[in-house]
């Protein structure tokens, strides 16, 4: 949705403020007019302005020293001044008003069109700023909640480490020492046996945080069988029934960013429907055709907000937000909607004609 932007409009003749209201009004935009340069700051000050439409002849203050206090202070500094003049218009007073700040020079009579276009041209450059610092904030939010959730992620795989592989192989050295004091064959092959027991453990434990990290799968046999694989884990592991549909059948192999793209959003909203959506089922579905891979993911727990659904700024977690990272990067399409019940997960992303598979 396009948002409007404040333009000023600064005379002292009110007639004057009438003609550019009447000219402006189809741009659609916020018009706001003051009638001396007092006026004029008080606004500024508390209004996030685009454009100030500045007449060059005011009593009290004229448009030369009012432009020099609106640059003057900090936050104005970019604020693009347009002046209009109907005494002022020789070259040299062009000149002055270039140097007090001005973008542009404009002398009466007005043409309308003339003036239209070049406040358009102001006001959407002006949005469009708006709009890039709005996206660098959420950058920079995304991107401190992403090193947090990477800290978590750290300290979640060092207690694995700790409490599941590093308890199995204290337990195997003990037994081991054990072997060394035993005083009997028989014993020191029980203790060998267990040995041998720990160390299998320990190993699986290994494999299950390596391929949670990064499967081999996916680098070996590709998406599908990757996916497949973490459904099954998925099931054993907390109890939610999962189901994959893939079209077609002989489902082909991608280039790779696009494999692991699809796989992490995969991991990510299953780990979503775990944690909050008190499933008992999930259905995945991935398809292809010619033009695009499309993903679903489904399940029948409690839904999201509304706010999350429509992906409203602030309102999503890391875990969404990184998956709509991932998409913009791929030139994809993110859609969240309440399955009543449940949620779904959609994702669209374009193969370029010209990419390759493997």
């Amino acid at each position: 949705m396009r948002e409007s932007v404040n333009i000023l409009m600064v005379d002292d003749q009110p007639g004057k403020l009438l003609s550019y209201e009447a000219i402006l009004g189809e741009l659609g935009e916020n018009l706001i007019k003051a009638h001396s340069a007092n006026e004029a700051l008080e606004c500024l000050l508390k209004t996030d302005v685009a454009v100030v439409l500045l007449d060059v002849s005011m009593p009290e203050i004229d448009g030369f020293d009012l432009a020099d206090m609106i640059h003057r202070h900090h936050r104005f500094r970019e604020t693009a001044i347009i002046f209009i003049s109907a005494s002022f218009l020789s070259d040299l007073d062009r000149l002055k008003g270039y140097q007090h700040g001005a973008v542009d020079y404009i002398t009466v009579p007005i043409i309308p069109e003339l003036l239209r276009a070049r406040v358009k041209v102001f006001a959407e450059l002006h949005r469009k700023t708006r709009q890039l610092e709005s996206l660098n904030r959420g950058m920079q939010q995304l991107s401190s909640r992403m090193i947090t959730t990477q800290d978590e992620e750290r300290r979640r795989i060092a207690r694995e480490l700790h409490d599941g592989l590093g308890q199995e192989l204290s337990a195997a050295k003990m037994t081991a020492d054990g072997i060394q004091r035993a005083s009997q064959l028989s014993e020191a092959k029980a203790r060998a046996a267990d040995v041998t027991a720990m160390i299998e453990g320990a190993l699986a434990q290994v494999r299950s945080i390596s391929h949670l990290l990064h499967p081999p799968l996916l680098d070996e046999v590709g998406l599908r069988s990757a996916v497949h694989w973490y459904l099954e884990g998925l099931t054993k592991r907390c109890g939610i029934q999962t189901s994959l549909d893939v079209q077609p059948s002989d489902f082909p192999r991608l280039k790779a960013d696009l494999e692991i793209a699809l796989y992490r959003i995969v991991q990510e909203a299953l780990t979503n429907i775990y944690r909050h959506s008190e499933a008992q089922n999930a259905w995945v579905v991935l398809a292809i055709d010619e033009k695009q891979v499309l993903l679903s993911v489904r399940d029948d727990g409690k839904g999201i907000p509304d706010h999350v659904a429509t992906l409203r700024p602030g309102s999503a977690g890391v875990g969404i937000a990184g998956m709509k990272q991932r998409l913009d990067e791929l030139g994809g399409d993110l859609r969240l909607q309440n399955g009543k019940p449940g949620t779904l997960v959609e994702v669209v992303i374009p193969i370029p004609a010209s990419a390759p598979v493997r």
